[in-house]
């Protein structure tokens, strides 16, 4: 049987996505990338990531995903690229720390 690390790998191979480029999506490095494969128990959180990253649905291999399988099979066929750019997140800190800000000045009065 396959541990975690080897899934992601045969998957990763599988959706022809490049390790760099997966590497530079998850902000790790090309080893990082590699010594994860050889991981047994790689986090849940990392293998949810990679998923969306590669666009594959780890819930068939990975037993312990398989309460989210509802959730991941919504998210993942909703999922946009432009949802995850680095605008989108800009602007999601922005107008969390607008609210912040807001929220100290109301304290501070």
């Amino acid at each position: 049987m396959q541990h975690r690390g080897e899934i992601i790998k045969d998957a990763v191979y599988k959706s022809g996505y490049s390790i760099t480029e997966l590497a530079k999506r998850m902000g790790k490095s090309r080893r990082w990338v590699y010594l994860m494969f050889e991981n047994h128990s790689v986090s849940l959180d990392v293998i949810l990531q990679i998923g969306q990253i590669i666009h594959h649905n780890f819930t068939k291999e990975i037993a312990d995903l398989y309460p989210l399988k509802k959730i991941l099979n919504k998210s993942l066929s909703d999922l946009h690229e432009e949802d995850y750019s680095n605008d989108y997140w800009k602007n999601k800190y922005l107008q969390l720390l607008e609210e912040f800000n807001a929220l100290l000045k109301e304290k501070g009065n």
